[in-house]
């Protein structure tokens, strides 16, 4: 069976959630998936430039967890349905990851500039992105406490920890040096 990729259904402004509610697509929860979706991009470009399997292998673990956020985030809050589910170990697992990067790259005393290697860059940027779609989700769940379990907004807390963190690994691994923030005086 095949299907159309386009519906028609979106052409007034609204987009339908999983369980047929529609709602403009400006809508801040739509914002929000929308988001993780771009985030999801944005480390599939990065898992494409890791060379080291392991990084690849995780970044493909979260890119799952970030379809289980969207799934949460896309579906009706008015209906019961059933949606994956993320758990406390999924954020252990980020947890775990920081931990071993820390206990490998020298220690930070400065706020450091991205770049210095395109993966490095683009982790940088997938970090940013986390941080945004984490505030969009933030106003989300103040805006409908009882739709975003607040796992979500923790995971996306600890990935974009964990993003920071392997912005460093890479560049240590990559034996490229990390640039300071320099203030001017």
């Amino acid at each position: 069976m095949s299907f159309k990729i386009y519906t028609k259904t979106g052409d007034k402004g609204t987009t339908g959630l999983y369980g047929g509610a529609r709602i403009p697509k400006y809508h801040i929860r739509i914002e929000s998936y929308g988001t993780v979706d771009e985030l999801n991009s944005h480390l599939g470009l990065l898992r494409d430039q890791l060379m080291n399997v392991e990084d690849q292998k995780m970044i493909e673990i979260i890119q799952n967890r970030l379809f289980t956020i969207g799934s949460n985030l896309a579906s009706d809050p008015s209906k019961e349905m059933t949606t994956p589910d993320l758990t406390e170990a999924d954020t252990a697992l980020l947890e775990n990851g920081i931990d071993n990067i820390d206990a490998i790259v020298p220690p930070l005393k400065n706020f450091i500039l991205p770049g210095g290697h395109v993966s490095v860059s683009q982790t940088h940027i997938c970090r940013c992105v986390c941080r945004r779609a984490e505030r969009l989700v933030v106003a989300l769940s103040e805006n409908e406490p009882e739709t975003v379990p607040p796992i979500l907004v923790i995971y996306l807390n600890r990935l974009s920890d964990y993003l920071f963190m392997l912005g460093r690994k890479l560049s240590h691994d990559l034996g490229v040096p990390e640039t300071p923030w320099i203030a001017r005086s």
